[in-house]
């Protein structure tokens, strides 16, 4: 997990994260993120494309983590909830 967020803060130009999110209530959504920083071992600073706005992240609570081309993202990101 840390590569991937580590290679998406590297080359922020050309690519983002998907990933599913749990929220501290147990909500579910999936996510597109521009990683930013790691803020110590257990959660990450990030431009969060669904909210438009920089966001937390504790990495216990991120699952299905995956790098993806930034080309292939538009803003805004509409967010979806995860229904697993």
């Amino acid at each position: 997990m840390n590569r991937i967020l580590r290679q998406a803060m590297q080359d922020c130009d050309n690519y983002v994260i998907e990933m599913d999110y749990e929220d501290a209530k147990g909500n579910r959504t999936h996510r597109v993120v521009s990683p930013i920083r790691l803020m110590g071992s257990y959660r990450f600073l990030g431009l969060c494309l669904c909210r438009e706005q920089p966001r937390q992240f504790q990495l216990s609570r991120c699952k299905n983590i995956r790098l993806v081309p930034a080309s292939e993202v538009m803003m805004p990101v509409a967010m979806e909830a995860s229904m697993n």
